[in-house]
């Protein structure tokens, strides 16, 4: 059985950092791209970065480019995504997800709060 387990998200003030990580299982970890996604109440869940199996390339959505890092560890199957420089706007719930375009497993989700 896939498995996501999501954590690190938290309540941070603007300017803040933190780390999210994703904890996989159920498949083979390092042959599937890797996805960070958040939604907030009433939008759409939207991409926030992406990386390829092999780490070697990653992709991210304009307004967390520069601020945002997404990696992954394939011997300990763990995906994280470092988040700096903070801003209310980044508050939302945010997923892993198996895959590059149309991810087929998701996790449950962590709230990340940015907020004085």
């Amino acid at each position: 059985e896939v498995q996501f387990v999501e954590s690190g998200g938290g309540m941070v003030q603007p300017g803040g950092s933190l780390r999210l990580s994703c904890a996989a299982s159920g498949f083979t970890f390092s042959r599937y791209a890797m996805s960070w996604y958040r939604q907030t109440p009433g939008k759409e869940r939207e991409l926030v970065a992406r990386i390829t199996n092999t780490g070697g390339r990653t992709d991210y959505a304009d307004s967390v480019k520069g601020r945002f890092t997404i990696s992954r560890d394939n011997a300990k199957n763990t995906l994280a995504l470092q988040m700096n420089s903070l801003k209310p706007e980044d508050t939302a719930l945010y997923y892993c997800a198996r895959g590059w375009g149309q991810p087929d497993y998701w996790g449950q989700g962590t709230q990340v709060t940015v907020s004085s």
